[in-house]
């Protein structure tokens, strides 16, 4: 409902077939303004139960006696914002007890719910993310994330708690002593709140750093900007950490997973306090001398490649950056994205067109003088979210400026890379430009 996105306002509607089929007495029973709603299911005896954030939290409910019901209030997330269709939190195994997972501190847990005492008692898994679950009966099928490798489809046992795996995305070619493991960080930022990180030490029981010498470290901002950085195993982040990089992946504020004050905390401030977050970030490691403070990076996607940018052009702390597929003209994107973003940026940014000078401002395009520091941009071709023309600019007023940019067009490409070989050249030139930037050498 424009301007509205899934995760600020929607609403629940509920009514009665009648003996020709058509709707009668229908009602919104859950959402509105400054309620989001996520999952709206039947149990299996025909009650209907769904999340919603009016707590400030998104937690689960039961529409009984004409009332939402709260099933186990408390200060998690077991809701999602619906960028797609289909997605699912929780699963009924009986009437009376509901699989779940929920999230609080960007850690996630999957549990059984009694929805008669509202007890929530966890499951002990392997696992650190779970999408998707679905119950046949006895048997429990999520999408399983962990820590220390690939995501994979997994069947879990409910009468004996027991998992298989039924097919492994992938296969980690990484020894344990490889594996870089996060950190949870909570930093303090200079105008006085507060972000949230993983942080990612260089790991690789085959190297030793030199005596005194620090890791140069990468800022990744996730995209979005209403999306999450996970503690999950990430192939991308390891490439980094086994060549001697620290990385820090930011939940900036705006970021799902700490509940709605702190996800529309970047309402009317992006360009803003996300920037403020992934310099603070950096800054907070260098000055704890966990990572080199001149050889600061930061590197982002989609909405994380306008915070790259954006920290590029009104920062000076990073000593170089990497955008993918992002944003450098808001004006432009509020003009040509696709429909379902179509208004998005009304309430990150300003309304559009009445707010064209605070996108003008906020805008890293406009602000290309100001950008002093070489930057790589990697583009999809047939992206119809953050059209080409947004790289395109960015790339030609740096040259004009005469500041090294490198700008690498990927053709069958759309928003995200999918192909192998796109892939492996994204990550390969990205690690060749940095070391070349920041002087290291490559092995």
């Amino acid at each position: 409902d424009h301007p509205n996105m899934p995760w600020d306002d929607s609403e629940i509607w509920l009514a009665d077939v009648d003996e020709r089929g058509e709707l009668a007495r229908a009602r919104r029973i859950a959402g509105g303004p400054g309620e989001a709603v996520f999952q709206p299911e039947w149990s299996p005896a025909g009650m209907l139960h769904f999340v919603s954030d009016k707590s400030g939290w998104w937690n689960l409910y039961r529409w009984e006696n004409d009332q939402a019901q709260p099933l186990c209030p408390m200060e998690a997330e077991f809701g999602l914002p619906q960028w797609v269709f289909g997605m699912r939190t929780y699963a009924f195994a009986s009437e009376d007890e509901i699989l779940c997972t929920w999230g609080r501190g960007g850690v996630w847990k999957l549990g059984r719910l009694d929805t008669r005492s509202g007890t929530l008692e966890a499951i002990d898994t392997p696992f650190s993310g779970f999408d998707g679950l679905r119950v046949d009966g006895r048997k429990l099928t999520f999408l399983g994330a962990r820590r220390d490798g690939p995501s994979a489809i997994v069947s879990l046992d409910l009468a004996e708690d027991s998992v298989r795996i039924v097919r492994e995305s992938g296969r980690s070619l990484l020894a344990p002593g490889d594996i870089s493991h996060p950190e949870t960080l909570e930093i303090c930022t200079p105008d006085g709140a507060c972000t949230h990180a993983f942080f990612y030490p260089p790991t690789n029981a085959h190297f030793t750093a030199p005596t005194g010498e620090l890791p140069p470290l990468r800022v990744k901002s996730h995209g979005g900007p209403t999306g999450s950085a996970r503690a999950d195993f990430d192939p991308r982040i390891q490439f980094w950490t086994t060549r001697g990089f620290a990385v820090v992946d930011v939940n900036y504020r705006g970021s799902t997973g700490y509940g709605r004050a702190y996800r529309e905390a970047l309402k009317g401030n992006w360009g803003v306090h996300d920037v403020t977050d992934c310099e603070s970030a950096a800054l907070h490691l260098a000055r704890a001398g966990r990572v080199d403070a001149k050889r600061l990076t930061i590197q982002g996607g989609s909405a994380g490649g306008y915070t790259t940018l954006a920290a590029l052009a009104f920062t000076d702390t990073f000593a170089c950056g990497a955008s993918h597929y992002g944003i450098g003209d808001l004006a432009a994107l509020a003009r040509d994205t696709h429909k379902f973003e179509s208004r998005y940026l009304d309430a990150l940014v300003a309304p559009w067109p009445a707010g064209e000078a605070v996108y003008a401002v906020r805008s890293p395009l406009a602000h290309a003088e100001q950008l002093s520091c070489p930057v790589i941009f990697f583009q999809g071709l047939d992206d119809k979210v953050v059209p080409p023309n947004q790289a395109e600019a960015m790339v030609a007023a740096l040259r004009a400026k005469g500041i090294r940019v490198e700008y690498i067009p990927l053709a069958g490409e759309g928003h995200g890379f999918r192909r192998a070989e796109s892939i492996i050249k994204v990550l390969e030139s990205e690690l060749t430009f940095f070391c070349e930037v920041l002087g290291i050498s490559r092995c």
